[in-house]
């Protein structure tokens, strides 16, 4: 009978059996069971028996764990597809120049970092030279995320291959003189080289998942073959602490995303320190990810380590492995032979002897440099299973050495995160080690120099040779603008007209707007519905029926609700992404989406609906990502305002998003009070993200669920509505001396103002105009934009300046925000200016109460704008009294 444990490699193959006749008496047993009462039975048994023997205190790896061994063993090592020795040159050059980038830098105090991709160097030169397909071949090519601090290695591989000049990597971290490099990769810095900016840490983890994933929908909808199309996302083991790291792994492993690859740099350091001291994090993330159900391989030792294991006949040497904490083994890596010989191999009288069979040059190889993240045979192995595994993401746990090959003074030590440059003595001790033709007279002038063999030299040709075939250089971005044609008017023309007596909430007219443009012929497939699982509550569940909830598996099962008009229906070209319940996971979904357009040269048109409080508040690191990696598309908080969103209370009562988008360049932030002006901001958002001259900017609308009459849109007033300000409606003077002032309301604020406008003329004779501002924040822009050309001697004048010019009377804005979010423009409004907001916590209450509280109802801001009047002696101050007492104030 054929043994069964002999039937495929893994790390068992490692382990020594002194008794293979009993193993196979074993295997057989099994074997009988499974034959006999089948497979089930089998299994009940084998989970029994484990059972048993943990009881019984019987030292066994976790069922989510392996022992601290490579899951790939030498001897099933696939042949190694290049030239080693050359590529081991290439790689000594990329060292070096990544390591005199950052000590150059360091004469201007710019810092940088050096012992991240000192480790993980073979990480990445084994993938480009054997992997990872570029932008110029078939399809998209891979999608790198490239580890933030690793970025000094990725330079200096770009400055051999003749992309970058030396020039360039001397300005490292200085970009103000306009031919710098950035510190990370921020493709908004450097657009042609990087895609995905990463170094917000835990980010890069999830938006690669969602990036795989929307690989798949892309190919699922027939709109891109991205078959041929892998992402790899490099991280630190240390970074796998952020809760966003691992937030998506059950999803990865769920919709079986076998074109993922995450390869986490194990060098048991984080910033300050080992990163799991008393613990070994190998070991916790083999058992998070298996546990997600992700394919996990070990890459942990280099070939020095096979002579130990060969003789282990005891499994000694495998038991210490898997005792021995994270800050031990970086302990080990910094004292001598002697340390190790009684500190390690000590532990046991069975490794006391195995090491009397080693010589001290022997261990010393193997506890300071063969880690299995620095051979390149090995990492080639792993990356190989990887791509060819199927079912499933992978995950590579590599182990290495941080600081490894810049000497005794960085490998390994705590603060080696924090040291920013290497001495000239140590430059030519790493020189000798990498064996680079660097001569001392290249140090004259007490500068490291850069290091290059020639552009016509063998290790150039090669790597570009190399390049050539996996499809051009990488990383890389590539944009090929194609502008999508504009959609039929139809669908803005019926929002256009109003909703008549019928009441609707401007999140309803946004959803249906949308629902209207996917039905468009051009454009409406690029659509890409995203909501967090509260469709329903944006009255979206209409869109599940007609175009289909995304699913990789189709529907297998019978919906509920089948029998009703809008069941829910999932289906594998189905177009809206409901995430469940992860704010986080949508947003990067969003991303994914958004950048499209260069990803892989397809346009798509994202909308982000979400509950507003929980999006710029909750998410807001994600939304700086999406403007790092130029994103656009559609983001609408809705149910905004902190008064609107009846009873829910203080944490869903939204009064600051605008606050916070106002930070970010890349976002064009509005508040429309009416369908119309959605339909316009909408329209023009298109023109200006989709067009022919598109910009890399993205929307933030605010929607609101309060029904309400929408009113026909006025004439004329297009261009104030995307500028952000226009007179919705002009007061009747009741005589020619009547006092008069404007109101300026935003989103569902505009109502109280027309209330309050009906208030002052009725019962004080007071003569308002009520104004729409739909975007306090693009006003602003306007402003700042003036004021900077007056700088630069061009004469200008704000637009809200010259909306308001003339106008009679203070000004009162008022808006369902803190007043922070309206004070933005009053430095450039020539009234006098004050208002109203909902500064404070939230509350959980009736609108009607929630507004009286926060003094923001109509009656509250009749009150305010007689108070105005009265200081600028107007009216009697005691009509402010009177009018405090009237409406129960």
């Amino acid at each position: 009978m054929t043994d069964p444990v002999a039937k495929l490699p893994s790390e068992l193959d490692q382990l020594p059996d002194r008794d293979p006749e009993e193993t196979a008496e074993w295997a057989a047993s099994l074997d009988a069971v499974t034959k006999a009462a089948g497979p089930h039975r089998a299994a009940y048994l084998m989970r029994r028996s484990l059972q048993h023997a943990e009881g019984a205190g019987i030292a066994l790896p976790k069922l989510l764990e392996s022992d601290y061994v490579n899951t790939i063993p030498t001897s099933a090592e696939p042949a190694f597809d290049g030239d080693l020795e050359m590529e081991s040159k290439i790689t000594a050059w990329n060292r070096w120049n990544a390591a005199a980038m950052v000590t150059r830098g360091a004469r201007y105090g710019v810092g940088g970092h050096i012992a991240t991709f000192a480790s993980a160097a073979w990480l990445y030169e084994t993938g480009f030279n054997h992997f990872f397909r570029g932008k110029e071949g078939d399809g998209s090519g891979d999608q790198l995320y490239i580890q933030g601090h690793a970025s000094p290695g990725i330079y200096a591989r770009a400055f051999l291959d003749g992309r970058l000049s030396e020039q360039q990597l001397d300005n490292f971290r200085q970009e103000s003189g306009g031919d710098g490099l950035p510190s990370y990769p921020h493709p908004r810095r450097l657009p042609w080289l990087w895609e995905f900016p990463t170094v917000s840490m835990g980010l890069g983890p999830l938006s690669a998942i969602y990036q795989a994933r929307f690989n798949r929908y892309l190919a699922n909808r027939n709109i891109k073959d991205t078959s041929n199309s892998h992402v790899w996302a490099f991280l630190g083991d240390g970074e796998m602490d952020e809760p966003e790291s691992t937030a998506a792994l059950a999803l990865a492993a769920r919709e079986q995303l076998d074109n993922l690859t995450f390869v986490i740099n194990c060098n048991l350091q984080r910033l300050d320190g080992p990163v799991r001291a008393n613990f070994r994090v190998v070991q916790e993330l083999e058992g998070a990810f298996r546990g997600a159900g992700w394919n996990v391989i070990k890459t942990l030792w280099g070939n020095a380590w096979d002579e130990l294991f060969q003789l282990d006949t005891t499994g000694a040497l495998i038991r210490r492995l898997r005792e021995v904490p994270d800050a031990q083994f970086q302990t080990y890596a910094t004292r001598d032979v002697a340390y190790i010989r009684e500190h390690f191999f000590g532990a046991e009288p069975a490794l006391a002897e195995l090491a009397k069979l080693l010589s001290d040059a022997k261990i010393g190889e193997c506890f300071y440099s063969s880690r299995g993240g620095h051979e390149a045979r090995k990492v080639y192995a792993a990356y190989r299973a990887a791509v060819e595994h199927k079912g499933a993401p992978t995950v590579i746990l590599a182990q290495t050495v941080k600081g490894y090959t810049l000497g005794k003074g960085f490998e390994s030590k705590n603060a080696n995160h924090q040291m920013k440059k290497l001495s000239i003595d140590e430059f030519k001790g790493m020189r000798e080690l990498l064996g680079l033709p660097i001569p001392d007279s290249a140090f004259a002038d007490g500068l490291v120099p850069y290091g290059h063999p020639g552009a016509d030299s063998p290790e150039v040709r090669y790597l570009q040779e190399r390049r050539a075939a996996l499809g051009g250089p990488a990383p890389a971005r590539r944009v090929h603008p194609v502008a999508l044609p504009q959609p039929e008017e139809r669908a803005f023309k019926a929002l256009y007209k109003g909703s008549g007596k019928q009441e609707m909430a401007t999140t309803m007219a946004f959803v249906r707007l949308v629902k209207d443009l996917m039905r468009d012929k051009e454009t409406g497939r690029r659509w890409v519905p995203i909501v967090p699982d509260e469709a329903r509550t944006f009255g979206m569940e209409s869109l599940f029926p007609s175009a289909g909830i995304y699913s990789p598996m189709g529907q297998t099962y019978e919906p509920v609700d089948r029998d009703q008009l809008m069941y829910y229906k999932e289906a594998k070209d189905g177009q809206i992404l409901n995430e469940g319940i992860t704010e986080a996971g949508a947003m990067a979904d969003f991303i994914a989406a958004s950048t499209s357009y260069a990803t892989h040269g397809e346009t798509m048109i994202p909308f982000y609906i979400f509950y507003s409080m929980f999006g710029w508040q909750r998410t807001g690191d994600q939304m700086w990502q999406l403007a790092d990696q130029l994103g656009k598309g559609f983001i609408v908080g809705a149910t905004a305002g902190r008064t609107t969103l009846t009873g829910e209370g203080l944490q869903h009562a939204d009064g600051h998003s605008h606050l916070i988008a106002s930070t970010n360049p890349a976002s064009l932030n509005y508040d429309p009070a009416f369908a119309y002006e959605i339909a316009v901001i909408v329209k023009d958002g298109l023109r200006r993200m989709y067009g022919p001259e598109a910009e890399n900017v993205f929307y933030y609308l605010t929607v609101y669920n309060e029904p309400k009459q929408q009113p026909a849109m006025p004439e004329g007033v297009e261009e104030g509505i995307v500028k952000g300000l226009y007179r919705f409606k002009e007061g009747t003077p009741a005589s020619a001396d009547a006092p008069r002032l404007q109101l300026i309301g935003s989103g569902t604020a505009i109502h109280w103002a027309l209330q309050a406008q009906e208030l002052l003329a009725a019962d004080w004779g007071v003569t308002a105009d009520v104004w729409s501002a739909t975007s306090w924040g693009e006003l602003r822009r306007d402003a700042l934009e003036s004021d900077e050309a007056l700088l630069r001697g061009e004469e200008r004048v704000p637009y809200v300046t010259q909306a308001l010019s003339g106008a009679p009377g203070p000004v009162l804005a008022v808006s369902d925000w803190m007043r922070a979010v309206p004070d933005q423009i009053s430095q450039w409004v020539e009234q006098d200016w004050s208002s109203l907001g909902t500064d404070g916590f939230g509350l959980s209450d009736t609108r009607e109460g929630a507004r009286r509280h926060f003094g923001v109802d109509a009656e509250s801001v009749a009150v305010a704008a007689l108070a105005q009047l009265a200081r600028r002696g107007e009216i009697p101050a005691s009509k402010v009294k009177e009018a405090r007492e009237k409406y129960g104030l």
